[in-house]
């Protein structure tokens, strides 16, 4: 059998195929004329939906010799296997006119970028399938889960038909496919998330769920849409919704949710660690190939990665970054006379910096960057790891006054004044904020803590709904010494007001 990994192989237990089919039978009371299974592997829910009765099976499977496992084991003379790729197969032309469709399975759980690394075949066509725009098009945003890509283009294949999608997948391609229906204004009844333990059924460590999307082809298009507990599936344990245009947990009435009035900003993009990052080992500066290196200080700055954020004070590194433009495409070429070291060391990796895959540095500059833009050459900067489950924001500063960079897992809000990054550190550390960024974030992402997520943050309910004595009480939990002051605070109520008059004008 071909290697797991390419084909994102999780395949589903008989037992709980049988159990998917049995709820939706006996509980969503689906009654189809027709079953399809878009990548069926073994056959599973092929075999588990016969107790639907349907009129046909249709299974479809790359893999040929799944497809014989399926011939062998399957004796029915409704049900019919096709070897081919989901990504070419016309499913409503197989289902003919026969109405309602259920559309079954366990799609492969590997990303595109996964599959492209392993030069897999096994890819859907390329395409900007999502819409995206500008560099969102070209970077992480467009890296996108293969099981999502099938139930999309399920989706579209059965839009206008009353075809039932229910799908085993991760929580977080559920939320996507929510969000596709939703730009993609294609009529549905509603789109369902029945939560399970993806470590008892497949042995994975990952927020998984049974999708359930019930296409219509009347103009419906709910906003909300109901998360379940598969064991427990009579109420719905909680909620999100679409709104401004991506997907969002519902806050609680008093929250502090609204819209931020600074821009949050995201650090360095370079995809060439081993170069541009650079440790200080018994004082010698080295990069990523433990080769010391000897160039001018004018390009090279402290850097906090995301791992890092671990005080609510960050003012000694142990690691710098090469930086080499102060804004996108911003040519470079001036670095050769102004720090002829730097230039020559940049040249000496010139290779690995061709090798970047990512298109955004086609026909760049030499030695580019992305993230980077006045910004980051704030002296202050209050920033967060998108990565841990419960935030923590530190305040960044370094002794000589020479910026500090994060990299592009962080987020942070940069200043000029220290007791302003200093006062907005203690408010997004506070109870408050943190309890209202914990219930919006969906903790089941790679990155719960994101812009969308942080830019919900409203200073004007912030500074309006906590107190000074609130600001002391985070500095003891913190363990900072005493130092905010009502003159310190005055002053960031007032910088937050004149910001929303700069935002507005």
């Amino acid at each position: 059998m071909s290697g797991k990994r390419e084909y994102g192989d999780y395949q589903t237990p008989p037992r709980f195929a049988e159990k998917v089919c049995l709820y939706l039978k006996d509980c969503r009371n689906v009654r189809p004329a027709a079953v399809v299974e878009p990548t069926c592997g073994v056959g599973n829910f092929l075999r588990g939906g016969l107790m639907f009765s349907a009129e046909a099976y249709y299974g479809v499977e790359l893999n040929p010799d799944y497809c014989a496992v399926c011939g062998d084991t399957i004796r029915d003379e409704r049900v019919h296997i096709i070897q081919g790729n989901v990504f070419s197969v016309r499913f409503r032309a197989l289902t003919r006119n026969r109405s309602p469709v259920l559309v079954i399975g366990n799609p492969p759980w590997v990303t595109n970028s996964t599959l492209s690394a392993l030069d897999s075949g096994n890819l859907p066509p390329k395409a900007n399938f999502k819409g995206l725009r500008g560099l969102d098009a070209k970077t992480g945003a467009a890296n996108f889960d293969i099981c999502e890509a099938v139930i999309l283009r399920l989706i579209r294949e059965y839009r206008g038909s009353r075809t039932l999608i229910a799908m085993l997948c991760k929580t977080s391609v559920a939320r996507n496919v929510f969000q596709e229906l939703k730009r993609t204004k294609t009529p549905f009844e509603f789109c369902d998330l029945l939560e399970f333990d993806a470590w008892k059924v497949f042995g994975v460590h990952a927020s998984a769920c049974l999708l359930l999307v019930q296409l219509t082809d009347r103009e419906l298009s709910p906003d909300v849409s109901c998360v379940y507990d598969f064991e427990n599936p009579a109420e719905a344990k909680s909620r999100f919704r679409f709104a401004n245009g991506q997907c969002e947990r519902e806050a609680a009435q008093d929250s502090l949710d609204g819209h931020c009035c600074f821009a949050w900003r995201q650090g360095v993009k370079h995809d060439c660690a081993k170069v541009m990052e650079l440790t200080y080992h018994n004082g010698v500066l080295c990069n990523g190939h433990k080769v010391p290196v000897a160039i001018e200080p004018d390009f090279v700055f402290p850097l906090v990665k995301s791992s890092m954020f671990k005080t609510p004070v960050v003012n000694r590194f142990s690691k710098c970054v090469l930086v080499t433009q102060r804004k996108p495409r911003e040519d470079t070429a001036h670095i050769a006379h102004e720090a002829p070291e730097t230039w020559a060391y940049l040249n000496r990796y010139r290779d690995s910096f061709e090798k970047r895959k990512s298109s955004i540095y086609r026909s760049a500059p030499p030695f580019s960057m992305f993230g980077v833009g006045d910004y980051s050459y704030a002296r202050y900067k209050v920033g967060v790891s998108g990565f841990y489950k419960e935030p923590l924001f530190s305040l960044l500063y370094s002794g000589d006054g020479k910026p500090v960079m994060t990299d592009d897992t962080s987020y942070f809000l940069p200043f000029e004044q220290y007791d302003l990054a200093y006062v907005a550190m203690l408010l997004l550390n506070s109870e408050r904020v943190r309890g209202f960024l914990t219930g919006i974030a969906f903790p089941d992402m790679k990155r719960p803590y994101t812009k969308q997520v942080l830019s919900r943050l409203d200073f004007r309910k912030i500074v309006r709904e906590i107190s000074l004595d609130e600001l002391r009480r985070t500095e003891q939990n913190l363990n900072l010494a005493c130092y905010v002051t009502d003159s310190m605070y005055a002053e960031f109520q007032g910088f937050v007001e004149s910001a929303e008059t700069r935002k507005g004008a």
